[in-house]
C-alpha cells in the first residue's frame, strides 16, 4: 500500500523521506522513505509508539533538520536544496510551530511573545503588536496582553504558543504534542481552538500526538513504526 496522501496541491510534502542516526558506530534508521502530501485546510495525525520517530519527522518538515535523503517541499520548493538563511526565512514565512512546552520568553509580555515572529521579520513594531493583540483576544486572552508568561495559568501559556504559531498566517502548522502537559479538560479546550483557528483561517494542521482521541478528530491519521509511514488502523483506536 502506497504511503502517500494524494492532493492537486500541497502547502507542504516529502517524497522518500529517510534520516539514518549513527550510534555506537551503527547506522541507525529513524524514517524510511516517507511519503506525504498535506493539501491546504488539511488535519493530519500521526501517531505512534514513543522513540517511533514522529518528532524526527515532524523537525525534518519543518526544516529544522536535513534528512539523509529524499525531499521536502514547502509551498513547491525543495528545503534540502536552500541554504540555512533561505531555509529560515521560508519557515517564518510558510510555517508555525507548536510544541508540547510553550517555549514563550519569560522577559516579555504574552503580546511581545506572540508579535515575535513578525518582529523577526523586521517590520513595522506597531502593526506586529496590534496583529497580535487581535489574535490574542480570538483565543480568549485579551486580557492578559500585558501579562508575562509566569503569570499565566499552563492552559493560557499554550494558547498564546497557539497564537504565536498563527500570527504569520502560515500556510502549515506543526504541532508536537500541543496539549500534552496540560489536564484532559484544558487539553480538550485549547484542541478545540486550535481545530476552530485551523478551520476559519484555512491553515493546514500536521500535529503528532500520543493521544488517540484527539487524533481521531483530523482528517486523516497516519501510524509510524519500523522507519514507514502508513493509514492508522481501526484496531489502533479500540
Amino acid at each position: 500500500m502506497s504511503n502517500t496522501t494524494e492532493s492537486t496541491t500541497s502547502v507542504l510534502g516529502c517524497t522518500n523521506l529517510s534520516k539514518t542516526f549513527t550510534e555506537v558506530r551503527e547506522p541507525v534508521t529513524v524514517l524510511d522513505n516517507i511519503n506525504l502530501d498535506v493539501a491546504p485546510g488539511a488535519k493530519i495525525a500521526v501517531i505512534g509508539a514513543s522513540g517511533s520517530g514522529k518528532s524526527t519527522l515532524l523537525h525534518l518538515l519543518g526544516g529544522l533538520d536535513v534528512p539523509t535523503r529524499g525531499e521536502i517541499r514547502i509551498a513547491g520548493r525543495d528545503m534540502t536544496t536552500l541554504s540555512n538563511a533561505a531555509r529560515g526565512k521560508l519557515r517564518n514565512e510558510k510555517l508555525g510551530f507548536i510544541y508540547q512546552f510553550h517555549h514563550l520568553l519569560p522577559e516579555f509580555t504574552t503580546v511581545e511573545n506572540v508579535a515575535m515572529p513578525l518582529l523577526i521579520r523586521r517590520g513595522p513594531p506597531k502593526k506586529a503588536l496590534d496583529e497580535a493583540r487581535d489574535l490574542l483576544r480570538k483565543v480568549g486572552l485579551g486580557d492578559r496582553l500585558d501579562h508575562k508568561p509566569t503569570e499565566l495559568s499552563g492552559g493560557e501559556r499554550q494558547r498564546a504558543a497557539v497564537a504565536r504559531a498563527l500570527v504569520t498566517r502560515p500556510a502549515c502548522i506543526l504541532a508536537d504534542e500541543p496539549t500534552g502537559n496540560l489536564d484532559h479538560r484544558t487539553a480538550s479546550s485549547v484542541f478545540d481552538m486550535m481545530l476552530e483557528l485551523n478551520a476559519s483561517m484555512n491553515t493546514s494542521l500536521v500535529m503528532v500526538t500520543h493521544d488517540r482521541e484527539l487524533a481521531q478528530r483530523m482528517d486523516q491519521v497516519w501510524s509510524l513504526a519500523d522507519g514507514r509511514l502508513s493509514p492508522a488502523q481501526a484496531s489502533a483506536f479500540a
